[in-house]
């Protein structure tokens, strides 16, 4: 999730197949402090102080104050929603100006006087509506000279603790938002409003629930803190170290075996990661300098581990926190576990699509999986299957109707039940405290970014900007379906990136979503809409806003991936762009047609819509590597890119047609694979 639990699962990943001929000395992998470094370099999140001496212990105690006072509210009950909103904002905005430097390369060893300052500051202003709360609820919408300087110092507050913590363009956005907000009597017509008094901002801002205490905070200080708890929890009992384990037993010996265990990895590290860049860093580390010993270019190999990595934010149950934001987002009824199911197959032909192209790469390449010798002891990790009882909790008991908040706290019982258990990492009470302390550090640049998207959310929602910048979409396309959704994609691209998964959502769920919605149900209320409508909008936007990570020009994920394979970033991006084409498509595909989603469709529906799908996917791989059970010409490759796109999009002629030409490409193959192909480089079998 954003949940990113990345600074504990880089600390703690090891090397699987450290007893075996293919061992970390043979390839050149990097050290934890190389790992952490990349992170830093491309992960604003991750760019903390490392503080010593009684400080140290000072953040420490105000760390462990901070998940208590969560764990607590999650069992007992919240406190109301100003008390609960503004306390977690007040704890997270103290300890960002403690731990993040003002500056990207500033000192990490020492905390300057000012900061002390800012997080007296954030510790004053967040406990203001616990001291303060009688008066404000019944003011009536009415705020005195102190109220007005408080908010105001809040939302600087917010805007520097979301540009130290998440990153400059969120703190960009916010403040172009903020200035629309004041002058809107000056914009163009379509955009123009009578605009907004200071007076009246600040009001909104900070004393509503329609600003920066609005309902991504609200969802950061429940769901989404649970889980990232929950997370730090998985790392400590080993889940992480295990799920490359895991990959490598299941896809090891694969053709192009590192490559499979690359992406198997990080579709299971996304369900305890949020972050693309900390995912690519904590299993590229490993499988990137693989993936080049047995063959692979190291900016295909970069492009792999970042393509996959990516999609852990598509992943479920978790999806980088967006999923608990979509519930708030979308209300209607939906509860977390229809957004879970419903991101299930998108998810499984996306990993699907990557999988497949890696797989004709490896054949063209000529290279193989790895041996018996080179291979983990597998009977001790099946062994160690019980390992994935938290995260196979979580899921059966939310099927079951359990709220989300306490599915949570099931998971993190499971999660210390289970570390007991694992005699290869050591646990007890002090990985406990460690866990809770580890959980709110990540938890710091979530309350960050989704209190500053709170304001973005404010200024749509009062000056009613989302629905004139949805219908000047919809005008610019003329009202084709296609047009509107290639422009809406363009600005989810845009508004993505270099922004965090919870950031980007609420972004692009505020901004962009509504034309699409707009366009599908015209003159429809918002409570009218179809829910199908409202998802198929909302995982639109998501997927492009998570895929700005590896699209050029700022593709950060890439950028980290090429940090580790040596390669060019620029191309390791287009790389990865490349094997990431079903995220391209799959968007489109819920749009076009929204069963994909498993709302209210039978089981052969979706059965024909998977497997044409999955055959597209397989037409589409092959036609963009260039390769199947042959090298493919140029015409060959045209042939069945069209035909996989013909399968891909959801209309029964075009799947026939699709099949059809499909199948006389296949048969063409087989009775023509031994022509044009080369000797195998390795000297194994190609095919």
């Amino acid at each position: 999730m954003k949940s990113d639990v990345k600074h504990q699962t880089t600390s703690e990943s090891i090397d699987p197949l450290k007893d075996k001929q293919l061992a970390t000395e043979h390839i050149d992998v990097l050290s934890e402090e190389q790992q952490q470094e990349l992170i830093e370099k491309y992960d604003t999140e991750a760019n903390m102080r490392k503080i010593a001496g009684i400080m140290k212990w000072v953040i420490f105690i105000g760390l462990l104050a901070f998940s208590l006072f969560q764990l607590y509210t999650a069992i007992f009950g919240q406190f109301t929603a100003y008390i609960q909103r503004s306390i977690h904002l007040g704890f997270g905005l103290t300890f960002v100006f403690l731990l993040f430097p003002s500056r990207k390369k500033g000192r990490k060893d020492t905390i300057p006087f000012y900061d002390y300052i800012l997080a007296i500051v954030a510790a004053v202003t967040g406990a203001y509506w616990t001291i303060n709360y009688d008066r404000l609820v019944t003011s009536l919408g009415t705020i005195t000279q102190m109220d007005f300087i408080v908010g105001l110092i809040v939302i600087l507050l917010v805007l520097e603790a979301a540009r130290r913590s998440v990153g400059l363009p969120i703190a960009i956005i916010a403040v172009l938002f903020l200035a629309y907000a004041i002058y809107g009597q000056y914009m163009p017509d379509i955009f123009a409003h009578r605009g907004q008094s200071l007076d009246q901002l600040v009001n909104l801002m900070y004393y509503s629930t329609d600003g920066i205490l609005g309902t991504p905070i609200s969802v950061s200080a429940t769901y989404i803190f649970a889980f990232l708890l929950f997370g730090a929890f998985l790392v400590k009992t080993g889940v992480g170290e295990y799920f490359n384990d895991l990959a490598i037993a299941v896809a090891g010996k694969l053709i192009g075996g590192p490559a499979k265990v690359a992406i198997f990895s990080s579709a299971l590290q996304g369900t305890i990661s949020g972050s693309s860049v900390a995912n690519v860093v904590t299993s590229g580390a490993y499988t990137i300098p693989l993936m080049k010993k047995l063959g692979y270019k190291k900016d295909f190999a970069g492009a792999v581990e970042a393509a996959s990595s990516t999609g852990g934010q598509i992943m479920p149950p978790i999806m980088g926190a967006a999923a608990f934001l979509m519930v708030e987002f979308i209300g209607r009824g939906i509860t977390y576990w229809d957004i879970a199911k419903a991101a299930i197959i998108p998810a499984i032909l996306y990993f699907a699509g990557i999988w497949i192209m890696t797989h004709f790469e490896a054949k063209r390449l000529g290279l193989r999986g790895l041996t018996d010798d080179e291979m983990p002891d597998r009977k001790m990790i099946w062994k160690k299957l019980y390992l994935l009882i938290p995260i196979a909790l979580i899921v059966v008991i939310m099927m079951f109707g359990v709220p989300v908040i306490h599915s949570a706290l099931y998971g993190i019982i499971a999660c210390i039940i289970v570390g007991f258990f694992n005699k290869d990492v050591k646990f007890g009470i002090r990985e406990i405290i460690d866990a809770l302390v580890d959980g709110a550090r990540t938890a710091l640049s979530v309350a960050a970014a989704t209190a500053c998207a709170g304001i973005i959310v404010g200024v749509v929602v009062k000056t009613g900007l989302g629905l004139s910048l949805a219908n000047s979409l919809v005008d610019l396309a003329g009202g084709r379906i296609f047009l509107t959704l290639f422009f809406v994609m363009i600005a989810s691209l845009i508004l993505g990136m270099g922004a965090p998964t919870t950031a980007n959502y609420v972004i692009t769920s505020t901004i962009a979503a509504p034309a699409i919605i707009a366009l599908l149900a015209p003159d429809v209320s918002q409570a009218l809409v179809p829910i199908t409508v409202v998802l198929a909008a909302h995982f639109f936007v998501f997927y492009f806003g998570i895929i700005a990570d590896i699209t050029p020009p700022v593709a950060l994920a890439a950028f980290a991936a090429s940090g580790i394979s040596g390669g060019d970033p620029i191309k390791t991006g287009v790389h990865s762009a490349k094997l990431a084409i079903a995220a391209f498509i799959i968007p489109y595909m819920i749009v076009y047609s929204p069963s994909l989603l498993m709302i209210d469709v039978t089981f052969w529906e979706v059965a024909w819509l998977v497997i044409t799908a999955m055959l597209g996917m397989i037409a589409i791989g092959a036609g963009v590597i260039g390769y199947w059970y042959r090298p493919i010409n140029l015409l060959e490759r045209l042939i069945i890119i069209a035909a996989g796109l013909a399968m891909v999009y959801p209309e029964s002629l075009s799947d026939i047609i699709g099949l059809v030409v499909f199948g006389i490409m296949f048969f063409i193959q087989l009775a023509t694979k031994n022509k044009g192909n080369k000797p195998d480089r390795l000297g194994t079998a190609t095919n």
